[in-house]
């Protein structure tokens, strides 16, 4: 993995975010407004699956809420990727950076598994898989956004 590491610091995106502090910093911006389109759609989304605001479908919140979050995972995971590139060796050893991945794991498993079991919208779901799945869903993904803050806290 050194080597893969090694390599990923060595490409042109990583080398220049690493020669200049307003593309790090820019895209640094981008990560966190990624998640706050992920953490800021999946929050109210599991609420919802939860059983608050029964009197709005859960269709609706479904159709306005996933591609939101869907949005902001892509982007997160693009520019989560170029921040890691630019330290990879050392950021593949910070504990927090492992457990915040495995979160995401988790969670993208986690509602991939309940997309193809049930459909994008849920419609045949039990209640107690929906209750489950945003319980899982929402520890996820605060625990990523808990960990993630928490790697600028775990080098030297």
């Amino acid at each position: 993995m050194e080597v893969l590491f090694a390599a990923l610091e060595g490409t042109s995106p990583a080398q220049a975010l690493r020669g200049s502090r307003w593309a790090y910093a820019g895209v640094n911006a981008v990560h966190i407004f990624a998640i706050a389109l992920l953490v800021g759609s999946v929050v109210p989304l599991n609420l919802r699956l939860l059983g608050a605001w029964r009197g709005i479908s859960r269709e609706a919140v479904v159709r306005v809420l996933a591609p939101v979050a869907a949005s902001g995972l892509i982007l997160a995971l693009l520019t989560g990727t170029l921040l890691f590139s630019v330290r990879a060796r050392e950021y593949s050893g910070i504990g927090f950076l492992q457990l915040k991945l495995t979160f995401i794991a988790i969670g993208v498993l986690s509602a991939l598994a309940l997309c193809l079991s049930h459909g994008f919208l849920l419609k045949d779901a039990p209640r107690m898989r929906l209750v489950g799945h945003a319980v899982l869903s929402t520890v996820c993904w605060l625990g990523a956004l808990a960990c993630g803050r928490l790697i600028a806290f775990a080098g030297d």
